[in-house]
């Protein structure tokens, strides 16, 4: 009997433990789950402010973004943070915009052989905009300006990394 109770305290104890967690509430935990479009909404706002967008990616080969929504013409400021803890030569990361129609598995196959620039090929017209390869705990930040609407594909273009880590980048 003493077994039992002190078997069925472990199990409550380790239940509250593992959802007692006091720096994130449900919630944020719902918030963060949901977050996998970045949307800009600059009405009301002076137009040169443009878009400020933060792209988080880990060690797990995601980018915590799957879609991003800017208007034409508007001043675009992306920053790339690695969240993970591997180096940039194991596991780097990187965004590049690439131009509508293009084949992402043929720029990839491109840019396999492109290590020495960070994994964009050099005078590629397919690249739009690109951070460069950062590392865990690192960021980089870009400026440009979005292009004609549409929509196009960004990738990290790290070898392999491409079919997991690609999303939508739409223009309105």
């Amino acid at each position: 009997m003493k077994k039992t109770i002190l078997t069925l305290s472990a199990i409550a104890f380790l239940a509250v433990s593992c959802n007692n967690n006091p720096s994130t509430t449900s919630d944020e935990q719902s918030a963060s789950s949901a977050n996998t479009e970045a949307s800009v909404d600059n009405a009301g706002t002076d137009e040169n402010d443009g878009a400020d967008i933060t792209i988080n990616a880990g060690d797990d080969m995601k980018y915590d973004l799957s879609e991003i929504r800017v208007k034409e013409g508007e001043k675009v400021t992306i920053t790339l943070r690695h969240t993970g803890k591997l180096a940039k030569e194991a596991m780097g990361h990187n965004f590049v915009l690439l131009a509508q129609g293009t084949s992402i598995a043929d720029f990839t196959a491109k840019a396999i052989q492109a290590s020495t620039s960070d994994y964009i090929p050099a005078g590629d017209n397919a690249v739009l905009a690109h951070t460069k390869l950062v590392g865990g705990g690192e960021s980089d930040t870009i400026e440009f300006t979005a292009p004609a609407k549409g929509t196009y594909d960004f990738i990290c273009s790290f070898p392999g990394h491409a079919a997991m880590m690609n999303g939508k980048f739409i223009v309105e």
